[in-house]
């Protein structure tokens, strides 16, 4: 210290710098995409993991499992698009990987189990409607991935845009309906198997059943049959609390008895194919009664000038 009892003046940047190291640091910026915009394409692995693990225990005759995995990776499928739309975290990469896991989920998958679970026994000819099957699926997926790139310049593709009355409807049967309905002799062979009917266990376990059913189900997921999507359906006031009702009614048969459940909503879901055809129709000739007046004063506008 000097005579007059100030520090000296060459310590001055030691305590400069000491007021430095108690200062916050802040945190560096990363760039690249938050973590919300993640989860979709984690949820999307995971049914793609349960597509997998269904086709592996599928190979140990564990069918009960192999079931479960298929339906779970639904579940997963139907909530990854509506998550991504929540958190805004739709992107071309997204559809790309849930198509890819769609085709394994929902094409191949179900199709390896019933060939091992029941078509193996018609040997070579039992394997031509599982391939069939995954083509079908293939092409379908592909059909919607060429309308989102380049509707116009795709022949295979959907027609876009859609019409109002027709953006509530699937073209086609969608993939993950498609692996249930597929599914339906598994699931019906273990509710019987559990009610102990073995007469009618045998039935639909035959491989003509499954064998006929892949091929069906397979031409409904190529075909231009319109179904409901469900994305902006709406209910009507006084029908919400029978809907909540009825939800919760399932719910528990699904929990007691998962397998009755399932198999019933498969009749569900083919009995409601013709009530979207029917409601898409109807539809579909009031906007052409909507538009035809306009059509006919525009040619008389024509004629009269």
């Amino acid at each position: 210290m000097s005579g007059s009892g100030r520090p000296a003046a060459g310590r001055a940047p030691g305590l400069r710098g000491r007021l430095r190291r108690l200062r916050p640091r802040t945190r560096p910026r990363y760039k690249g995409p938050s973590f919300n915009r993640l989860v979709p394409n984690i949820l999307t692995m995971l049914g793609l993991c349960a597509g997998l693990s269904a086709i592996r225990v599928a190979l140990d005759a564990q069918w009960e499992k192999a079931a479960a995995l298929i339906v779970v990776a639904g579940a997963i499928d139907g909530l990854d698009g509506r998550l991504a739309r929540m958190l805004k975290g739709t992107s071309r990469f997204g559809a790309e990987f849930d198509s890819l896991s769609d085709f394994l989920c929902f094409g191949v998958a179900p199709a390896l189990v019933l060939y091992m679970w029941t078509l193996h026994e018609a040997r070579g000819i039992g394997f031509a409607p599982c391939l069939l099957f995954a083509v079908c699926s293939a092409l379908r997926l592909a059909r919607f991935n060429a309308a989102l790139v380049d509707p116009p310049a795709t022949p295979l593709a959907e027609p876009a845009p859609k019409p109002t009355y027709a953006q509530n409807f699937f073209t086609g049967v969608p993939a993950p309906a498609g692996a249930g309905l597929a599914l339906f002799p598994l699931f019906a062979t273990l509710t019987f198997s559990g009610w102990d009917l073995p007469g009618l266990a045998a039935v639909t376990r035959h491989p003509l059943l499954s064998g006929v059913l892949l091929v069906v189900v397979g031409g409904l997921m190529v075909s231009t049959l319109p179904a409901w999507s469900f994305k902006n359906f709406k209910i009507r006031a006084d029908y919400v609390l029978p809907l909540l009702l009825g939800v919760g009614a399932y719910v528990a048969v699904l929990l007691t008895e998962p397998w009755a459940a399932l198999t019933a909503a498969g009749l569900l879901y083919v009995a409601m194919l013709f009530f979207s055809a029917r409601s898409y129709r109807r539809l579909k000739r009031e906007a052409e009664a909507m538009l035809e007046p306009v059509v006919v004063s525009s040619q008389e506008e024509q004629a009269g000038g």
